[in-house]
């Protein structure tokens, strides 16, 4: 299994990014992807995160209070993909983006990809 990130960049504070985030090879079930981050100096971070119920087969997201309402996580369960919309981008989000993914039991990390907002 491959998670295969993309979407990051340099933009000015109060801009938007959408990052993507695809998952391909021997996929059973995806239970859960979300995106962390990790700025320098600091531990990784969960940003948010879109969950399979075992139960009801429907979806739970969670984002950060601290990104709430201006990052949403979703996901195309057809593609295999989970973005991150970012708008309203401020100095302190700028880090290292990684999607993360729990796939047939089994836990993935892709490659990170670089955020920087500044003027």
């Amino acid at each position: 299994v491959q998670l295969q990130a993309s979407g990051g960049g340099l933009v000015p504070p109060g801009g938007s990014l959408r990052l993507s985030c695809a998952a391909s090879g021997n996929i059973s079930s995806i239970n859960d992807m979300g995106w962390y981050r990790q700025a320098p100096g600091k531990q990784r971070e969960l940003v948010g995160s879109i969950t399979t119920s075992i139960t009801s087969g429907g979806t739970i997201k969670y984002v950060d209070p601290g990104v709430k309402g201006r990052f949403t996580i979703s996901r195309d369960n057809a593609k295999n993909t989970v973005y991150l919309q970012m708008n309203s981008l401020k100095p302190e989000d700028t880090a290292v983006y990684y999607c993360n993914a729990w796939i047939g039991g089994y836990n993935y990390w892709g490659q990170g990809t670089q955020v920087t907002v500044s003027s």
